[in-house]
C-alpha cells in the first residue's frame, strides 16, 4: 500500500499515533477524554457568556470565538482518531483529506488571529482603562472578529489550491493521526518548491512574525503600565488579567514553530504528532481552564445559573 509508483491517489491511509496493538485502547480512551473535556469546557464558556449579561464584555466576546475555534479544531482532528479506534478503519478519501487540511489550517489561523486581537483588548483594558468601553465598542469587536474569520480562511486557501494541484504521490500512507499539510507534502512526488516558499513568506513572516510582533508590542506597553501601578494589589490584579493569555500564546507559538517551520524529515514528522496533539488536544482543554473557569466573573455567573436552575426546579 505504501508504494504507488508515482500515481494519483483516491484515498489515504492514516498511520495514527502508534502501531502497537496494546496501546490502541489507552490511546482511544485518552483521546475520548480529551475531546469530551474540550467540548464540555468550551461549551460551558459559550453558554455562560450567552446567557449571563454580566459577561457581555469584549473580553468574553472574543473568548466565545476562541471557544468555537477550539471545539472545531478538536472535532476536525480528534474525531479521526476516535473513528480509527472504534472502527479500525484507517482509510480516508482524498476529498476528506483535503477538507481536513483546509479546516485544520483555517482553525490554526483563527487561533493565532484571535490571540492577537485578545492581546490588543488586554492592552486597551490595562493601558487605556478610561477609554476601554469607547474603543472596544460593539462595532469594533464585531469588525475585529469578522476580519479574523475572513482572513483565517483566506490565508489557508493558497495552500489547499497548491496541494490539490499535486499530480502524483509516492505513497498514500500519511504519517500522522489526521491529514495534516506537512505529511501530505512529504508524500508528493510533484514539485513542492512553490508551496515551501509560501510556507516561508506567509507562514513564517505574515502569520507568525507579524502577529508575534503585535503581541510583543502590546505586552511591552502592558508590562510597563503594570510596573507603574503603585499598589502591589493593583499590579497583581492587572497582571492576572493578561498572564493566562500570555501562557497560551507562548505554548501555542512554541509548538507551531517547532512543528511547521522546520525542515521536513522522518524524525520531524514523528515529533509533529506530539506537537499536533498538544495543539489540537491540550490547548483547547487548557483555554477554558486558564482563561475563564478560574475567573471570578465566570464562577459568579456559573453560580447564578445553577441557583436559578435549582430555584426553577424546586
Amino acid at each position: 500500500m505504501e508504494k504507488l509508483n508515482q500515481t494519483m491517489v483516491t484515498f489515504f491511509f492514516i498511520k495514527g499515533i502508534s502501531d502497537v496493538p496494546e496501546l490502541q485502547v489507552p490511546i482511544l480512551l485518552l483521546v475520548a477524554l480529551i475531546y469530551l473535556m474540550t467540548l464540555g469546557g468550551n461549551m460551558t464558556i459559550l453558554l455562560l457568556v450567552c446567557l449571563d449579561h454580566h459577561l457581555h464584555t469584549p473580553m468574553y466576546f472574543f473568548l466565545v470565538n476562541l471557544s468555537i475555534v477550539d471545539m472545531c479544531s478538536s472535532t476536525v482532528t480528534l474525531h479521526t482518531m476516535l473513528l480509527i479506534g472504534i472502527t479500525g478503519n484507517r482509510t480516508i478519501s482524498y476529498l476528506r483529506c483535503i477538507a481536513q487540511i483546509h479546516f485544520m489550517g483555517w482553525f490554526i489561523n483563527e487561533e493565532l488571529l484571535f490571540l492577537t486581537v485578545m492581546s490588543y483588548d488586554r492592552y486597551v483594558a490595562i493601558c487605556n482603562p478610561l477609554r476601554y468601553r469607547m474603543i472596544m465598542n460593539q462595532r469594533m469587536c464585531a469588525l475585529l472578529a469578522s476580519v479574523c474569520w475572513v482572513l483565517g480562511v483566506l490565508e489557508i486557501t493558497p495552500y489547499v489550491v497548491l496541494v490539490t494541484g499535486f499530480s502524483c504521490y509516492n505513497s498514500n500512507v500519511v504519517n500522522h493521526f489526521f491529514c495534516d499539510l506537512l505529511p501530505v507534502i512529504k508524500l508528493s512526488c510533484s514539485d513542492t518548491s512553490v508551496l515551501q516558499t509560501l510556507f516561508i513568506v506567509e507562514g513564517a513572516v505574515i502569520l507568525t512574525l507579524v502577529p508575534s510582533l503585535l503581541k510583543v508590542i502590546s505586552y511591552v506597553f502592558i508590562i510597563t503600565t503594570i510596573l507603574k501601578i503603585r499598589t502591589s494589589n493593583g499590579r497583581r490584579k492587572a497582571f492576572y488579567t493578561c498572564s493566562s493569555h500570555l501562557t497560551v500564546v507562548i505554548l501555542l507559538y512554541t509548538t507551531l514553530i517547532y512543528q511547521y517551520l522546520r525542515p521536513i524529515s522522518p524524525d520531524s514528522l514523528e515529533n509533529n504528532k506530539l506537537f499536533s496533539l498538544i495543539n489540537t488536544g491540550a490547548v483547547p482543554v487548557l483555554n477554558p481552564l486558564i482563561y475563564s473557569l478560574k475567573n471570578k466573573d465566570v464562577k459568579a455567573a456559573f453560580r447564578r445559573k445553577v441557583h436559578s436552575f435549582i430555584d426553577k426546579v424546586t
